[in-house]
C-alpha cells in the first residue's frame, strides 16, 4: 500500500510531458495525480488519497475518500462508491469524478446539506480505474482502445499483438477504411455520404463497399487488425454476465489487477451502499423497464460495420474456440446471452434483471438523476457484460447505478432503430464507444440515424470529431478511402462542457447520500410489572429513503441483516422477542417494526437497545429499569 509520503514522492519526479494528439483539457495520469494530491492537500480535514493497486505499467490507482474524520468512523457510516474510467477511452467519468470530488469539498462550508452529508457520511472516489487503458489517449496515435496493457491474444492463434491498427495516413488517428467491393454488404448512405449503411435487398439495395478497421494484415490471416496491444476491458471483468471466452473480458473473470483492487477495496468496506460507476452503459437516464430491463444498446454502424470484419477472427485461430462476436475495440454489441461457462443445470439461475421490489428505487433514483443533471439523454451505450455496476447489484446486493455522465444535444428519431422500436423510456440515441468484442466500438442493433444524431450535433456545435474520408492507396486491397469519427471525441464531449456537467454530477452524489437507510430507535419505554419484572417496548424504524437491504441484496444474501439487540444476559430474557433479532430488510420512508422483551432486572438498573444496519448505520438507547 502506498503511505501518503510516497504518494508525496511521486508528485516530485512525474513528468508533464503530452503528446501533440492529446485531448485538450483532459488530465494525463500525471495530471490527474497532482490534481487528486492538490484537492486532498486542500481539505485535510475531510479527504485522503491512497493507492489500492498499482497497474501493468507501474500506475497507481487512486482512491479518495471524504467524510468528516471527527464522530462516527467512516468505515461504520454509509458510503456512496463512485468509480470512473474503468473503461480506458471513457475519460469524461475521470474529470465528473474530479469534479464531484471537488464539489463536495469546497461546498461543505458553504452548502449546510452537503455538510450533513459530510458529517454522516462516506464517499469513496476511484477516479481512474484503469489509468493504463486511459494512458492511450494522449499517445501520438490515438487508437480509441478501453483497454488495459494486459496482453490477450485476440485472434486465438497462440501470438500476442501481432496484428494491431496502423495510422496508414499519418494523421495519428485510428479510424476505419471503406474499400469499394461489389460484394460488400454497405453502401453510401445517400442522405448523408460521410456515413455507410447496411444495404437492403428488400429495398433493391446492392452493397458496394466493405469496411475495415484502418491498417493491414500484418499476420496474413485474412483479418485485418485483428489482434493489437492490450488487453482487457476492466468494465468486463467483473463476475455478473460475465462474458466467458470473449475478446476484451480476459482470461477469467477478476483477472486484471485493477478489477480485483476494486474488488478488494469493497469487499472490505461493506458499508457501500450505493455505487455509481461513470461508464459506456445507462440504467439512470433510462430506469429498468417494468420487466426490470434495461434500455437497448445504441452505437454508431460506421464502427460495428468494421467489427464486423474481424467477427471471425477468433474461430480460424490455431485453438478453436466457439464466440460470439469480436472486433478490435472490445464491442457496443447487442448481442444474444452467451451461454459458455455459466452452466445449464438445476438450481436457481442469477438474476439477469432488476428485482420487481427494487424497480421503484431505481425508477425514483432515475428521476432524481435527470432533475439534478438535466440531462435527458445518452451518447454511446453498449449492453453491460461482467460491469462494475451489475455486480455492485447482483452480487454485492446494493444500487448500483451507471452514467456516461453527458449527452450529445441532438437527438435522432429512434423509431427505425433495430431493437429500440417503442422500447418502453428508450432514450434518444447517439453513437458507440470503440472496444472490441462485446465491450467496445460496435453497436449493432443501431441505425444509422445514431450515426447521424452524433454527426449533427457535432457539426452544429463546431466539435471537430469526424474525420473527412480521404483517399489511399492501400498495399493489400488498393484504392481505399481513410476516414470516420474520431476514437475519443466521440466517447467524450469537449473538455469545455466539463465546467458545466460537473458540479451538477456532484449534487447528484451528494443526493444519493441523502437516500441511504437510516435505522433509529423510534420509540422505547420500560414498563414495571412489579417483582423485578419489566415489559420493554421499541419500535424499531427506517427513517431514510432505501430499505436497509434490496431484494436482490436478501436474495444473493450479500447484506448483512439488520440487528436488533437488548444487551442483557441470556438467562434474564424471561419471554417475548429474541434477546437478538435480525431483520432481513425494512423499507424506509418511515417504516418500522416493533419489539417487545419481558425481562428480569433491578430497579435503577440500566439496559442498553442498539440497532445496527450494515447499509444503514446504527442507533443506541439507554434504558434505565424503573
Amino acid at each position: 500500500m502506498f503511505t501518503r509520503l510516497t504518494f508525496l514522492l511521486v508528485l516530485l519526479v512525474l513528468p508533464n510531458t503530452v503528446s501533440a494528439q492529446t485531448l485538450e483539457g483532459y488530465h494525463t495520469y500525471d495530471a490527474l495525480t497532482r490534481q487528486v494530491n492538490a484537492l486532498v492537500a486542500g481539505h485535510p480535514g475531510l479527504a485522503t488519497a491512497e493507492s489500492i493497486g498499482t497497474t501493468l505499467e507501474g500506475r497507481e490507482v487512486w482512491l479518495v475518500t471524504i467524510g468528516n474524520r471527527q464522530g462516527t468512523p467512516l468505515k461504520e457510516r454509509p458510503a456512496v462508491l463512485v468509480a470512473a474510467n474503468l473503461e480506458g477511452n471513457q475519460l469524461v467519468g475521470s474529470e465528473l469524478s474530479l469534479e464531484a470530488i471537488r464539489y463536495l469539498l469546497e461546498s461543505y462550508a458553504t452548502d449546510a446539506d452537503v455538510k450533513a452529508r459530510l458529517d454522516e457520511s462516506a464517499f469513496y472516489f476511484i477516479p481512474r480505474v484503469n489509468p493504463d487503458g486511459a494512458e492511450r489517449a494522449f499517445a501520438r496515435v490515438q487508437t480509441g482502445s478501453p483497454f488495459n496493457a494486459s496482453d490477450y491474444d485476440d485472434d486465438n492463434d497462440a501470438r500476442m499483438n501481432e496484428d494491431g491498427p496502423e495510422d496508414l495516413n499519418g494523421d495519428g488517428l485510428i479510424t476505419v477504411m471503406r474499400v469499394p467491393d461489389p460484394k460488400g454488404d454497405y453502401m453510401i448512405d445517400p442522405d448523408e455520404s460521410r456515413l455507410m449503411k447496411k444495404a437492403d435487398a428488400s429495398e433493391g439495395e446492392a452493397g458496394t463497399h466493405t469496411i475495415y478497421w484502418e491498417g493491414r494484415d500484418s499476420d496474413g490471416d485474412g483479418f485485418y487488425n485483428d489482434d493489437g496491444d492490450g488487453g482487457v476491458d476492466i468494465n468486463r471483468n467483473f463476475q455478473h454476465e460475465y462474458p466467458y471466452y470473449e475478446a476484451g473480458a480476459g482470461i477469467h473473470m477478476a483477472s486484471e489487477r485493477e478489477s480485483r483492487a476494486v474488488l478488494d477495496f469493497v469487499i472490505a468496506n461493506r458499508n457501500v451502499a450505493v455505487m455509481l460507476v461513470y461508464g459506456a452503459s445507462d440504467n439512470l437516464v433510462t430506469a429498468p423497464n417494468d420487466k426490470g430491463e434495461l434500455s437497448p444498446a445504441k452505437g454508431l454502424d460506421l464502427w460495428s460495420f468494421a467489427d464486423a470484419s474481424v467477427a471471425g477472427a477468433r474461430d480460424v485461430g490455431v485453438f478453436q474456440t466457439q464466440t460470439r462476436g469480436f472486433g478490435r475495440f472490445g464491442g457496443f454489441g447487442q448481442q444474444g446471452n452467451q451461454g459458455g461457462g455459466g452452466g445449464r443445470g438445476g438450481g436457481t439461475r442469477p438474476a439477469t434483471t432488476v428485482d420487481r421490489g427494487d424497480l421503484a428505487y431505481f425508477k425514483a433514483v432515475s428521476d432524481g438523476y435527470k432533475e439534478t443533471t438535466g440531462l435527458e439523454g445518452v451518447p454511446p451505450i453498449r449492453k453491460p457484460e461482467g460491469a462494475l455496476f451489475q455486480y455492485g447489484y447482483y452480487q454485492y446486493g446494493v444500487p448500483a447505478f451507471s452514467t456516461p455522465g453527458w449527452a450529445p444535444t441532438v437527438a435522432a428519431d429512434t423509431s427505425a432503430s433495430e431493437g429500440g422500436r417503442d422500447a418502453p423510456g428508450a432514450a434518444a440515441p447517439a453513437a458507440a464507444a470503440p472496444g472490441r468484442g462485446a465491450g467496445g466500438r460496435g453497436a449493432g442493433g443501431a441505425s444509422a440515424s445514431a450515426d447521424a444524431a452524433l454527426l449533427k450535433w457535432m457539426d452544429a456545435n463546431d466539435i471537430d470529431g469526424f474525420a473527412e474520408w480521404s483517399s489511399y492507396d492501400h498495399p493489400e486491397l488498393g484504392a481505399v478511402e481513410i476516414g470516420g469519427f474520431k476514437p475519443y471525441q466521440a466517447v467524450n464531449p469537449p473538455a469545455s462542457m466539463i465546467a458545466e456537467l460537473g458540479p451538477k454530477q456532484g449534487g447528484f452524489v451528494a443526493h444519493l447520500a441523502t437516500l441511504f437507510a437510516d435505522v433509529q430507535i423510534a420509540e422505547a419505554e420500560v414498563i414495571s410489572e412489579g417483582g423485578g419484572i419489566f415489559r420493554i417496548k421499541a419500535e424499531i424504524e427506517n427513517a431514510g429513503f432505501l430499505p436497509t437491504s434490496t431484494a436482490q441484496g436478501v436474495r444473493s444474501r450479500s447484506v448483512r441483516p439488520t440487528m436488533v439487540q437488548l444487551d442483557i444476559e441470556p438467562e434474564a430474557l424471561l419471554s417475548g422477542s429474541a434477546k437478538t433479532s435480525f431483520l432481513q430488510a425494512t423499507d424506509g420512508s418511515g417504516r418500522r417494526q416493533s419489539f417487545e422483551w419481558i425481562i428480569q432486572g433491578t430497579r435503577g438498573e440500566s439496559v442498553e437497545l442498539r440497532v445496527v444496519s450494515q447499509k444503514g448505520g446504527s442507533d443506541t438507547r439507554t434504558l434505565r429499569l424503573q
